[in-house]
């Protein structure tokens, strides 16, 4: 009988499971937070939103560095950019990714 129950909660588990096309989208999303490049800049857009030449020299970085990294961020959606005139000025696409970068910091510092 013992059985019978777990093969059934394991079954409501996996039924509870978001869809294998979200969870790769989830480990794909929690990639771009790998790269500590990647980390350094959202952390720096997080600050306040910048153009391409100052993160390129906060970072001490190639602009075509940084702008490669932003062009990731952006596939993924985690930066977007705005048209100022000749430049682009880039910002976090949503609050969500404030929220990902402060819960990851918090738990990071919790292991201290």
């Amino acid at each position: 009988m013992a059985d019978m129950n777990n093969k059934s909660s394991a079954q409501a588990i996996r039924d509870m499971l978001p869809d294998e096309t979200e969870i790769y989208n989830l480990a794909e999303l929690f990639k771009m937070f790998g790269d500590p490049t990647r980390a350094k800049i959202l952390k720096c857009l997080q600050i306040r939103d910048l153009y391409v030449g100052e993160i390129a020299d906060i970072l001490d970085m190639t602009v075509s560095a940084v702008s490669h990294q932003l062009r990731v961020l952006r596939s993924a959606k985690l930066v977007k950019g705005t048209k100022e005139g000749k430049e682009v000025k880039y910002s976090l696409d949503d609050d969500h990714v404030t929220k990902i970068l402060e819960y990851g910091l918090t738990h990071v510092n919790e292991q201290k």
